[in-house]
């Protein structure tokens, strides 16, 4: 993953066919208010998007997220034209890192949801959507039996 320019970057993490969510805030003031969000968020300094996705990922749920647990992840267009790019990634976490969250002050809950679920959910973003519904697409491409 390039260092280069982008707005921030999202993270979908797995654990057996399940996604880890949470239920944006419902204030006016913040994009998709009410809303099923995955982790990540903006940019901070000069971050990698690795390191962009890791921090949000400590700081949103408490999980310690390993390079490793990484399985894809790509660069996308802005939501806006003329705004920087954002990234997507796709990992997996354990059951163990799942017991162990702890929820921070963003969001009014947390869930592991079925990943179909999150993609076909009318109040979850919907780029996100179709971004996780896109990797999936890949993932099945390249392990039919899974």
């Amino acid at each position: 993953m390039a260092d280069e320019d982008f707005d921030g970057a999202k993270i979908a993490l797995l654990c057996d066919g399940k996604l880890l969510v949470y239920l944006r805030d419902e204030k006016a003031d913040i994009p998709w208010p009410g809303c099923w969000d995955l982790p990540g968020g903006g940019r901070e300094g000069n971050e990698t998007p690795m390191e962009c996705v890791q921090r949000e990922t400590l700081e949103e749920f408490g999980i310690q997220l390993q390079q490793q647990q990484i399985l894809w992840c790509r660069r996308y267009t802005g939501l806006k034209p003329g705004s920087p790019p954002t990234w997507f990634m796709v990992g997996e976490i354990n059951r163990g890192q799942i017991a162990a969250v702890r929820f921070g002050d963003e969001g009014q809950r947390w869930q592991m949801m079925a990943a179909e679920e999150f993609i076909q959910h009318p109040q979850g973003i919907a780029h996100l959507r179709q971004r996780l519904a896109e990797a999936l697409t890949l993932f099945r491409c390249f392990n039919p039996l899974d």
